[in-house]
């Protein structure tokens, strides 16, 4: 399409009102579905401040198999998903989950 230049403000216009519309849109689409959490691949000291840990302790859970790790040649790689999924699955249990009736478990007395 071609515009003389006395209808180039009346095409911007119509321009502006469109993309106004697409981000109303993009925002709504955004709300009514959450994003799923990123999957970023984080070095050794990064996961090392994602769990606030040191590095070193990182390193021992690493050789003792106890945290999901990638290796690529000599580097290490961490999934921020994996490494919360890892995080929740420590999750202790009150004690009114391990003393419910469903258990069939009886307190102390």
């Amino acid at each position: 399409m071609k515009y003389t230049f006395e209808e180039l403000p009346q095409a911007i216009s119509v321009l502006h009102e469109k993309v106004d519309c697409i981000k109303d849109l993009l925002l709504e689409n955004r709300l009514q579905n959450p994003q799923r959490p990123r999957d970023d691949l984080l070095t050794i000291r990064q996961a090392a401040e994602f769990l606030c840990l040191s590095v070193a302790t990182l390193y021992t859970k690493v050789s003792r198999k106890e945290i999901p790790v990638n290796k690529r040649g000599k580097r290490l790689y961490f999934s921020t998903v994996e490494l919360s999924e890892w995080v929740r699955s420590g999750r202790k249990k009150t004690t009114e989950e391990i003393y419910s009736p469903t258990n069939g478990i009886i307190p102390p007395t």
